[in-house]
């Protein structure tokens, strides 16, 4: 079964860049930035080592100004989707893993990516910053919770079954659908398999495996409407790579803990700032007609 979903894997892989080159194709080059492959490397390290990397991305785009507000949830999917699929690559490899609530819950994931990006590639600016804004909260909110030790650890199962498998593939599916939005999977997927009685171990496959496959549903729609930075996207998909497997082979013991509270703070803050920008553009005029 594993061997099935690698397979998957490597078609969504190849499929994906194929699109995107085409879709590009003929189009002015913008080479990356220093900064944009900064981003890249550093939020791609810490999202293999499970801290994700959405929030950060976002506070990073606002904060140097380097994506606009509308093009954020965009580069974010695009740009993370082939360092996202080496991450499951790695963690389906070597994690042990209930191979059919793994299936089970990465489809789910796809399948919400897939309805939620169509809406989310339309949106005007407004509408995104105000939702990547309660987004962003919800996202500190978790991680709070979690750092706070105020939800379940885990427990001790690699796989689900019955009720809990499907309240886990509903909760998924709602996840994937979020990640469009640019809300990252990681958090509540964590909190809803710890609840469950998931070993944390186990849920690492999930998660990566999850992110990795719909990355690429997610993604198309933002190409194919150009709602996303070309440039930013390129740096954290070159850059990206390096990042994680300097993660996932080199790195022994980092104190997360700290660097954490560190994420909450920036975040909290990113989410302010999309709220305030949002009050300042005003309501969005009615479109003509």
């Amino acid at each position: 079964m594993k061997a099935v979903l690698f397979a998957i894997f490597g078609l969504f892989t190849a499929a994906f860049l194929v699109f995107w080159a085409a879709m590009e194709r003929g189009a002015k080059r913008p080479w990356p930035r220093p900064i944009d492959c900064a981003i890249g490397v550093v939020t791609q390290f810490f999202d293999t080592l499970g801290i994700g990397s959405f929030a950060t991305m976002s506070a990073a785009f606002k904060l140097w100004g380097t994506v606009p507000d509308e093009h954020i949830p965009g580069t974010l999917n695009v740009g993370v989707t082939i360092p996202g699929m080496l991450e499951a690559f790695i963690y389906m490899a070597v994690v042990d893993v209930d191979v059919t609530t793994l299936a089970l819950m990465i489809a789910a994931s796809v399948a919400g990516a897939w309805l939620g990006a169509g809406a989310v590639s339309r949106w005007p600016r407004r509408r995104i910053q105000i939702g990547m804004g309660i987004a962003l909260l919800a996202t500190a909110a978790l991680s709070l919770l979690a750092q706070l030790r105020l939800v379940p650890g885990g427990g001790m199962l690699l796989g689900l079954g019955g009720a809990k498998l499907a309240a886990a593939v509903a909760a998924n599916f709602v996840f994937g659908a979020l990640m469009t939005l640019g809300i990252g999977l990681f958090a509540p997927c964590m909190m809803v398999t710890y609840w469950l009685g998931m070993s944390p171990r186990a849920v690492f496959p999930i998660m990566m495996g999850s992110t990795g496959l719909l990355g690429p549903v997610a993604s198309v729609p933002f190409i194919r409407r150009g709602s996303y930075s070309l440039r930013a996207a390129l740096g954290i998909t070159l850059a990206g790579i390096p990042g994680v497997l300097a993660a996932a082979f080199l790195v022994r013991s980092i104190p997360l803990g700290a660097l954490r509270w560190l994420v909450i703070a920036v975040v909290v803050y990113t989410a302010l700032m999309m709220l305030r920008s949002a009050r300042s553009a005003g309501p969005t005029p009615p479109s003509p007609g």
